[in-house]
């Protein structure tokens, strides 16, 4: 074991040890707390020219507004439900505006979005994108009525919410409407950080998304964003669907505010030059292969300074594959973005203490941070390969717009098993050595008990649940009852990795909603060996709570 290692472990036992005196007498909001370790998130921001740093003032403020907006699009009561939080100065209120802060509402990601308040209602499936006495029936009906191909797209497109007429019809109204009141301010500190910047591709970037706040046309600024090239590297607007659990269709508003870390982004750019050629070898039928990726795939590793908006609520982002908007992917392809300081978090205050208690002890020493950071970068790689725009009975359509609400978890878990596909042939060309491939591997399945924690009914968790229980059938992972612990079968997960992802991507190319639930159904869920796991792990933390020190 390596010593840098041997002062991690110990540092945790010691930790968990404490929690664990501390625990008698703990209510159950502060269990919940506790599953978030609070850590330190900093980056160096002294080297930043001084005019470099007021624009960072800007964009911090910026990714306040995020916050605003993105509390509202949770649910038609959060803010009240706040400003009654907030008012409550007793311990238990503080308790409870402590474990709303971390979630962003008051459902518990962690516990399949319980409410962990009195008087509050089950979360809303559409979260507040859709009127609440809306059902997915109505909704189908009134998109398929509309004779306008413009409010079709709009409908179902990303940055409309759906509200209601006078007449309890159902219209579509732009977010740059619907928000104003905080995209306005937000779009003026884009453009005062824009004058003080002397990199050409950030001013850009911070004037045309400034521009698309207010007119509600994001294709400019995506593309503007996916050419930056600058030492800050914000990314702010309307972006991830997983909030919108009737179809998958609109964009919660979200920022992450960083610092390029380049000596760890020149170490990934080879991977760029492969793209095609993963693309070219994927496991299924070459007409559901695309010929010409899109031309752009930039990769940046970044240490963040702060988040905002669906960033920052329960279980922390490692990494990114953005955007998602089609048209764009089409035309410039995506970035794939690595938040390097909340992966080490993640890795030595989480990960590694599950691996302790997951697998079996002579496959321990395999555990690493290298193959942990390169499989999340393969997985936000994989995002932009495979089945994207499709065509489903003569019809020109995407694969978000086939699976619904199955397709975020369906997506996840493609990215993740193929990352692991990406991996393995890079590996059999000799970009890796051997010895990799089983550091890779063992460091998944310690991974995988991570993600499910997440909880079964979050796009990841799910998505891991598929895989894991996949990969359990298929003889890749192996519980062992005398130690109650997993292990590996490297050659029948070579195979099974290939086979999972064949299948995964077949039905996304023909847009087979049924069989992605199918699938799912299936293999989303605990099963008594991975149970066995889960009990164990109950005195090691779930996630990191960030505290960003370096914005303060």
């Amino acid at each position: 074991m390596k010593p840098s290692l041997k002062i991690i472990l110990l540092t945790i036992l010691i930790a968990l040890t404490t929690i664990s005196c501390s625990r008698r007498n703990a209510s159950p909001l502060t269990e919940k707390i506790r599953r978030f370790v609070p850590v330190k998130i900093t980056a160096n921001v002294s080297k930043l020219p001084d005019n470099e740093k007021l624009v960072l003032r800007k964009l911090i403020e910026v990714a306040g507004y995020m916050d605003s907006i993105y509390l509202r699009q949770v649910w038609s009561g959060n803010i009240e439900l706040l400003t009654e939080l907030s008012n409550d100065q007793t311990t238990e209120g503080q308790e409870r505006l402590h474990y709303f802060h971390i979630n962003m509402s008051p459902w518990s990601g962690l516990d399949d979005n319980a409410p962990f308040i009195k008087g509050v209602p089950d979360k809303p499936e559409g979260a507040n994108y859709y009127p609440e006495d809306m059902t997915k029936e109505e909704f189908s009906a009134w998109a398929a009525g509309l004779n306008d191909e413009t409010m079709k797209k709009c409908a179902t497109g990303f940055f409309h919410t759906i509200r209601r007429e006078s007449e309890k019809k159902l219209i579509a109204v732009p977010y740059s409407d619907e928000y104003k009141t905080f995209l306005n301010p937000a779009a003026n500190l884009l453009r005062d950080a824009a004058s003080l910047t002397e990199n050409p591709s950030l001013k850009k970037f911070l004037e045309t998304r400034a521009d698309a706040f207010l007119s509600n046309n994001y294709y400019e600024s995506d593309v503007a964003w996916m050419e930056l090239d600058s030492q800050l590297e914000p990314t702010i607007g309307p972006y991830e669907v997983y909030m919108d659990e009737l179809f998958n269709y609109k964009a919660a508003f979200e920022a992450f505010i960083t610092l390029r870390n380049d000596e760890e982004t020149k170490k990934l750019e080879k991977f760029s030059s492969y793209l095609q050629e993963i693309e070219n070898n994927l496991p299924i039928d070459s007409r559901y292969r695309n010929p010409k990726i899109g031309e752009s795939a930039p990769i940046r590793v970044v240490d963040v300074i702060v988040t905002g908006g669906e960033s920052r609520a329960g279980v922390q982002t490692a990494a990114f594959n953005l955007p998602n908007d089609e048209k764009v992917t089409a035309e410039k392809g995506s970035k794939r973005v690595m938040l390097k300081n909340v992966m080490e978090a993640k890795f030595n205050m989480v990960l590694i203490p599950i691996a302790r208690k997951a697998i079996n002890d002579n496959l321990f020493e395999h555990i690493s941070f290298d193959p942990f950071f390169t499989h999340i970068l393969a997985h936000e790689l994989m995002h932009g390969l495979g089945p994207q725009n499709i065509t489903v009975d003569g019809k020109r359509t995407t694969v978000r717009e086939s699976l619904k609400e199955v397709h975020s978890a369906f997506e996840e878990a493609k990215a993740d098993i193929s990352g692991l596909f990406l991996l393995q042939h890079l590996i059999d060309k000799g970009e890796f050595e051997k010895s990799y491939e089983e550091q890779m591997y063992v460091t998944y399945l310690a991974g995988a008990f991570r993600s499910v924690r997440f909880g079964i009914n979050e796009s990841h968790g799910k998505g891991m649940a598929l895989q894991f229980n996949y990969l359990l059938d298929e003889g890749a992972f192996i519980f062992d009852k005398q130690t109650a612990k997993f292990s590996i079968h490297t050659e029948k997960m070579r195979e099974a990795v290939k086979k999972l992802t064949g299948e995964i991507m077949t039905i996304q190319a023909e847009g087979n909603y049924k069989k992605a639930k199918e699938l799912i159904g299936r293999y989303a869920t605990i099963r008594p060996e991975m149970q066995i796991i889960l009990n164990t792990l109950t005195d090691i933390p779930t996630d990191i709570e960030p505290l960003y020190t370096s914005a303060k």
